[in-house]
């Protein structure tokens, strides 16, 4: 799995947990261009800025889960932010690609529910996005022939050679967004991030009861 079908995460959502770090909207340009944004420290990031106000409001709780889950949420919606040039230039959204992406990698067809499952989306929003691309003839769908209230979606061809044109160029622009970090620590922050994602794929369930 690549970063590109690994289920979207809009703006809006990575907010929860961060201590009030989601928002990347108008009143965070300065962390899209370069300058330093509202509350942001000197040579630090915006979540070491809010870890320091938070020590400061309330010196006896433990804020280092917010240096990590803050700082997760927030990478996750600057890029979301950054709008994937080669899927835009295709004309589509993540979400739109990754229920692509499920159908090729897999290799087979997939029912709307195990799409779901799959990019980490909700029912209605699958749907949506099937007619979407139903519509454009990337996919197409049959019916069950036990159960009608079943549905079977897999690629059409024009689909899977979007697929297929798009990944070269997304890998590579996903390469560049990680240039920054050189080869050995990018291999040490997947190890991280694959465990910590281990952990809570176990667990969540059991969180939110």
């Amino acid at each position: 799995m690549t970063a590109t079908d690994g289920g979207s995460v809009t703006a809006g959502d990575a907010g929860a947990g961060d201590g009030g770090l989601g928002d990347t909207g108008p009143g965070d340009r300065g962390l899209r261009d370069g300058r330093e944004g509202p509350g942001r420290g000197p040579g630090g990031d915006t979540v070491a800025a809010v870890v320091r106000q938070w020590r400061a409001v309330h010196p006896d709780l433990d804020t280092g889960p917010m240096e990590i889950i803050g700082r997760i949420n927030r990478c996750a919606a600057l890029l979301q932010q950054a709008e994937d040039a080669p899927l835009r230039r295709a004309g589509l959204s993540r979400a739109e690609f990754d229920l692509l992406g499920a159908l090729r990698r897999t290799g087979h067809e997939l029912t709307p529910g195990e799409l779901a499952r799959e990019t980490f989306s909700s029912g209605a929003a699958v749907t949506k996005r099937l007619k979407q691309l139903t519509e454009r003839g990337l996919v197409e769908r049959r019916g069950d022939t036990r159960d009608r209230r079943v549905a079977h979606v897999r690629l059409t061809d024009t689909g899977r050679d979007l697929v297929d044109g798009i990944l070269p160029e997304q890998l590579a622009y996903e390469s560049a967004v990680l240039s920054g970090v050189d080869g050995p620590r990018q291999g040490e922050l997947a190890t991280l991030l694959g465990g910590l994602l281990g952990q809570l794929e176990g667990r969540l369930d059991a969180l939110r009861a």
